[in-house]
């Protein structure tokens, strides 16, 4: 598994911290997601061999925030 801090725009409150964190842990591959409201950032393991970067910044988009 590895590690990966993502930033991510446009989260505000505990809704928006959950919607990240369910979009992202329904994807196979995905073994953790926390959001840090405060510091904006998503911190997420996963299995490279099963998911990569680009899917899960697409998804936390499909949510209606700002993968950086």
């Amino acid at each position: 598994m590895e590690k990966h801090i993502i930033t991510v725009e446009g989260m505000s409150c505990g809704h928006c911290k959950n919607a990240v964190e369910k979009a992202v842990l329904a994807l196979s591959g995905v073994a953790a997601a926390e959001v840090n409201l405060a510091a904006k950032t998503l911190t997420i393991e996963i299995d490279e061999a099963k998911i990569g970067l680009t899917q899960i910044k697409e998804t936390i988009e499909e949510q209606g925030f700002t993968a950086l």
